[in-house]
């Protein structure tokens, strides 16, 4: 905590090197989060900029008995919200990679891997985004709610709905309980 302390005191005092160092070690972190949250890498680099602009700009109101890492976690939650809700009222772009995808059979595990990413996809926002704070960011209960300022309770709860929101799209899917990907009709396989 001190030397988050240190870090900030030397930012609020104008030192360019710990402006870099900090978002040296936030910045794979906060763009991890953007990534996940926005769906949309070209998106995730520009929240992450904005991010760290209200970082540097609000450095003087963070409470410094407080981990500084959930304070920017709640800073890029917010700008993410921003984004999405804005982004929801413009037109979409025509999505021209997946006519460039391979059209070749993947493997089970992409299978696997897509169907959890389309289970996550489908979870209401705050579910969706405690479940990549804890698994994917590997954030603590405590952290989670200290960055969304939500109890410890509020956050296992919907850590555990989201687990079994996800699990319950997996068997329908057939994924899960022995039961592999739906087989394709007799004579295909």
């Amino acid at each position: 905590m001190s030397n988050e302390g240190g870090l900030v005191r030397r930012c609020l005092h104008g030192d360019t090197a710990a402006y870099r160092e900090l978002i040296e070690r936030y910045h794979t972190l906060v763009y991890r989060l953007c990534c996940r949250l926005l769906r949309c890498r070209h998106d995730a680099e520009d929240v992450t900029q904005e991010v760290f602009v209200r970082v540097f700009r609000s450095l003087r109101s963070w409470d410094q008995q407080r981990p500084l890492q959930p304070w920017i976690i709640g800073i890029a939650i917010n700008r993410c919200r921003t984004w999405l809700r804005r982004r929801s009222l413009r037109p979409h772009p025509v999505e021209y990679l997946a006519d460039r995808a391979d059209p070749r059979k993947q493997d089970q595990t992409a299978e696997l891997r897509a169907a959890i990413l389309q289970a996550l996809e489908r979870l209401r926002p705050e579910h969706r985004t405690v479940f990549v704070l804890f698994h994917e960011q590997r954030c603590s209960y405590e952290e989670i709610a200290a960055a969304l300022a939500r109890p410890v309770g509020t956050i296992k709860t919907w850590l555990h709905r989201a687990r079994l929101e996800i699990l319950d799209q997996l068997r329908a899917g057939g994924w899960v309980e022995g039961a592999g990907p739906p087989l394709p009709p007799e004579g295909l396989a």
